[in-house]
């Protein structure tokens, strides 16, 4: 199911140099495992407890949180935007902001959640600047370039995961964009119902109708699918 939803890789290699030049400009280094100059990324490393990124350097709590949390931000993101350029920059727009905002996070709710209402409402509004310039969302592209897919083991799975990832991008596409942010949230992200509710600041017999609707139109569509 979320296969559609993958980011392509090493979209975040910026946004480590960005942490390097950072904890350079500190006197410190960021964590090993960073881009550093021309080396090479490790993939974020999600599911981290976050406790110990007040006590990072500057630098260092930004490449952390990107490991950790990059791919769940990137998700949210595409689930809004549905085009994969913008989804990436929004990605980065919102570990940005949440990292220059993080001494006024005050552990309310995780971590997590607190980013990716950061991450939609960021969404929500690079969507409304391209509506200003007269791009409707809806002509967006609703599928990956293949080039951004792993390669198949065989044609027939090739067909096959072109097949099924189609037809899961063809049925989130029908969906509006809360609904769609809501079934990412539960279905590949985990969250609670309040969580959801939290996360996107809508009420929670909204997100629980929403997610209804959103995965009987889901089943229909899917043959098979189930949540």
């Amino acid at each position: 199911m979320t296969a559609a939803l993958q980011p392509r890789a090493r979209w975040w290699d910026g946004i480590l140099a960005m942490a390097d030049a950072a904890g350079a400009a500190t006197g410190v280094g960021s964590p090993s495992g960073s881009s550093g100059s021309g080396g090479s990324t490790a993939a974020p490393t999600p599911d981290r407890p976050d406790a110990d990124l007040a006590g990072l350097e500057p630098g260092d709590q930004l490449a952390e949180l990107t490991r950790r949390h990059a791919d769940a931000v990137y998700r949210v993101a595409l689930s809004v935007t549905r085009d994969h350029d913008l989804a990436e920059d929004v990605a980065q727009d919102a570990l940005l902001k949440a990292w220059q905002a993080l001494p006024s996070f005050r552990g309310g709710s995780p971590l997590k959640n607190w980013l990716l209402r950061i991450t939609h409402n960021t969404a929500i509004s690079a969507l409304r600047r391209r509506r200003d310039v007269h791009v409707d969302p809806h002509d967006l592209p609703e599928s990956a370039p293949s080039a951004h897919r792993p390669a198949p083991e065989s044609v027939e799975s090739t067909v096959e995961a072109r097949v099924s990832i189609d037809a899961f991008e063809d049925a989130l596409g029908r969906l509006d964009e809360l609904s769609r942010s809501v079934v990412v949230l539960r279905e590949v992200e985990g969250l609670s119902y309040d969580e959801i509710s939290e996360v996107l600041s809508v009420s929670l017999p909204t997100v629980k109708t929403r997610l209804l609707r959103a995965r009987r139109l889901l089943a229909t569509a899917l043959e098979g699918w189930q949540p």
